[in-house]
């Protein structure tokens, strides 16, 4: 009898870009793709702390001093760049605060940064990957907040929600090119950004009390999230999103 073969999580002569990846999920996203075998370049607005991850992640990474905002700085990389095979759109901001407190400065700042670079990030990688050939996947750092809504969260919850539209129609304009679009969907996760949060003990009550497994979400959860989403094992899947919220949206 033949046996079906799992297809292999290995990333092996690939390349792969991260944004945001100094620290956090970036980072994490950054290594996971490393020890699966893939050449990682890191990006991040700030040179040091990817300079240490690249040196520390090793397997041919590479530090790229990049802000992801600067539209014509990212066109211009992405021009002169090997084509990607995996692209992890992970560059983000919040400014939690009622709705009628948001100005126009965080208006700008978080739908600026969480739609308008990931879109224009996208697209350079995209056709960059279209001029040559290169098939692969694009990995989108959503959150479970692009599914539901959330109290001073209205500007983070438009931006995710927004990503997710993209990604669909992006899954439907790069289907035909071999290229394969996807979003990952965390819950609350431990990291530089949310450690102030979490420092208040009601609010970490109220995380805590809509996480059905009981505990904050790490960077090693979503880890094992980013090498599927890149690899083989999920050829078959474009435009949706892979929800890792310890049942957060599942009430």
């Amino acid at each position: 009898m033949g046996l079906p073969v799992t297809p292999s999580f290995r990333l092996d002569g690939r390349r792969a870009q991260v944004t945001g990846a100094g620290r956090g999920i970036g980072l994490a996203a950054a290594a996971a793709l490393a020890q699966a075998g893939a050449a990682v370049t890191l990006v991040a607005r700030s040179s040091g702390e990817i300079e240490d991850a690249a040196a520390a992640i090793g397997n041919e990474a590479k530090a790229v001093t990049l802000d992801v905002s600067d539209l014509d700085a990212v066109a211009a990389f992405f021009a002169q760049a090997e084509p990607f095979h995996v692209l992890v759109n992970n560059a983000g901001t919040n400014r939690p605060k009622p709705m009628w407190e948001v100005t126009e400065a965080d208006y700008d700042a978080v739908l600026d940064l969480n739609v308008k670079a990931a879109f224009f990030v996208a697209q350079a990688c995209a056709r960059r990957m279209i001029e040559t050939g290169t098939q692969g996947s694009l990995i989108h750092m959503g959150s479970q907040m692009g599914h539901v809504g959330g109290p001073n969260r209205s500007l983070y919850c438009a931006s995710k929600w927004a990503l997710e539209g993209m990604n669909k129609a992006f899954a439907l304009d790069f289907a035909s090119h071999g290229i394969r679009s996807n979003t990952i969907a965390p819950t609350f996760i431990e990291t530089p950004l949310t450690e102030p949060m979490f420092a208040d003990p009601a609010f970490k009550a109220s995380v805590l009390s809509k996480i059905k497994l009981g505990r904050i979400g790490k960077v090693e959860d979503l880890m094992g999230a980013v090498l599927f989403l890149a690899s083989d094992a999920s050829a078959m899947m474009t435009g949706t999103s892979l929800v890792v919220d310890g049942g957060w949206t599942a009430e």
